[in-house]
């Protein structure tokens, strides 16, 4: 059995899950194809890629991620209040429905009506994983060297 262990300069082969604290499973790729990647190359966060150092393949964990390690804190400042009247009568607003907003260079941005009334509106604009722990559980299948272009 191959003696690397994951860190600087290695690709990586493994099958993941990513779970709320409840068990909800939120993304997984144990019954599909497995992902690889290069340690370091922006694919993963770096608290993700931490967790997986120094386990080798063959290896199986369960790590818990911290929301400073994973996708941020919540961030009260990426709340806004917007008019009621801002949005089509078509929408039927829902505490929870995700909607695509338009950033200033035009490019999507999704965000979560938290709350609303007859007069306004308000978008949590945060990531949708951002303040919770994640569970992040792996089998690492393969650790290589990564090769250089």
């Amino acid at each position: 059995m191959n003696s690397l262990v994951i860190g600087e300069g290695t690709e990586v082969t493994l099958h993941f899950a990513l779970k709320l604290e409840n068990g909800e499973v939120i993304d997984s790729n144990f019954n599909t194809k497995p992902a690889s990647f290069v340690v370091g190359d922006g694919n993963l966060l770096p608290g993700f890629e931490r967790a997986l150092a120094g386990m080798g393949a063959g290896e199986k964990n369960t790590f818990v991620i911290k929301p400073e390690d994973g996708f941020g804190q919540s961030n009260p400042n990426n709340l806004q209040v917007m008019p009621r009247d801002q949005f089509d009568d078509s929408v039927e607003l829902v505490e929870g429905l995700m909607l695509s907003f338009a950033d200033a260079q035009k490019a999507e941005l999704p965000g979560i009506v938290s709350k609303f009334d007859d007069e306004t509106v308000t978008i949590d604009f945060n990531h949708p994983l951002a303040g919770r722990n994640i569970l992040f559980e792996v089998e690492i299948l393969q650790v290589a060297p990564a090769v250089t272009h």
